[in-house]
C-alpha cells in the first residue's frame, strides 16, 4: 500500500469540461483536487462537490521582498486562508515572486541579492506565522527557468529548501516540484532523499512537454520507490497536460504511482 495520496490538479485536465465539472470527474475517479487561483471561481460549488482538495495557490499578488508587494501578498495571503477553510483545504502554495497568467513573473529579477534573501525569510516567516494560527501550512513550490518560468527568484529547488529550512516551521514547507527540479536541477531521488523532512507536497509531469507518467524522461516508478522508502505521506499531485485522454492520463499517473 501506497503511504502517500494521489491528486490531480483540475487546471490542466478535462479541458473540454467547466471547471466545477472538472473537479467532480476528478474526485469520482479517486484523486483529490488541487486547484490554481481562487478568484473568479465559484467557491459554494465547489465546497459542493464533496471534492477532497489538497492544495490551492495561497496568495493573488505580490511577492516576497519588496515591501509594497509584501503587503500585498500578506493581505491576499489572509484571504487566501479564508477561502482554504471554506473548502477544507489544509496547503497553500507559493512561488519566489508573483506570477502573471502566463507564469511569467510580475516583476522578472536578473540578480538575487543578499539581502533579497534576508527580506524573503522574514516574510516566509510572517506567513509561517498566519499558517500556524489558522491550522494550514504553506508551501513553496520550485520552477524551473529555462522553460516556463525565466526570470522567477528563488527557482531552484535547493533555493526553496534553503529558504524553508531557515524558517524551519511547521506551517511552511517545499512543494517539490519533480518536472520543474527534472529541467533545473535533476537528480531527483537524491534531492527528495535530501529534502525529505522539509517536503508538503510532490507535484509531477514528465519532462519533456509536462505531461502525464510515461510519456517523457524521468523514472517514476522509481521516483514512487524512493517517496515509499522514505515513508512520505503527504500528497502527490498530477500537474501537468494530458497528452491525449484525460482520463487515460489520470491511469497512468496512478499506475506509476501505485505499488
Amino acid at each position: 500500500m501506497n503511504s502517500y495520496q494521489l491528486s490531480v490538479c483540475a487546471e490542466m485536465v478535462f479541458l473540454d469540461l467547466p471547471f466545477v465539472e472538472r473537479v467532480k470527474r476528478i474526485h469520482a475517479l479517486g484523486f483529490g483536487v488541487e486547484i490554481w487561483g481562487w478568484a473568479g471561481k465559484d467557491i459554494d460549488a465547489l465546497a459542493a462537490t464533496g471534492a477532497r482538495f489538497t492544495s490551492m495557490t495561497g496568495y493573488l499578488s505580490g511577492n516576497l521582498t519588496d515591501d509594497d508587494d509584501i503587503r500585498q501578498l500578506l493581505q491576499s495571503a489572509e484571504a487566501s486562508l479564508a477561502i482554504a477553510e471554506r473548502l477544507r483545504c489544509p496547503a497553500l502554495n507559493l512561488h519566489g515572486t508573483g506570477l502573471d497568467d502566463k507564469g511569467l513573473p510580475v516583476k522578472p529579477v536578473e540578480v538575487v541579492t543578499g539581502a533579497m534573501w534576508l527580506k524573503a525569510v522574514e516574510t516566509l516567516r510572517q506567513l509561517a506565522r498566519m499558517g500556524e494560527r489558522a491550522g494550514r501550512i504553506f508551501t513553496l513550490e520550485n520552477l524551473n527557468l529555462p522553460v516556463d518560468h525565466p526570470g522567477t527568484p528563488f527557482a531552484l529547488a535547493a533555493d526553496t529548501l534553503a529558504l524553508v529550512s531557515a524558517v524551519n516551521s511547521p506551517a511552511l514547507k517545499m512543494n517539490l516540484d519533480l518536472y520543474h527540479a527534472q529541467i533545473g536541477e535533476g537528480n531527483l531521488i537524491e534531492l527528495i532523499r535530501k529534502s525529505q523532512k522539509h517536503i508538503g507536497e510532490i507535484q509531477v509531469a514528465d519532462v519533456p512537454g509536462r505531461k502525464e507518467p510515461g510519456t517523457g524522461e524521468i523514472n517514476y516508478k522509481a521516483v514512487a520507490r524512493a517517496l515509499r522508502e522514505i515513508d512520505y505521506h503527504g500528497t502527490v499531485a498530477l500537474e501537468g497536460w494530458a497528452s491525449d485522454d484525460s482520463a487515460a492520463a489520470l491511469e497512468a499517473f496512478r499506475e506509476a504511482f501505485t505499488q
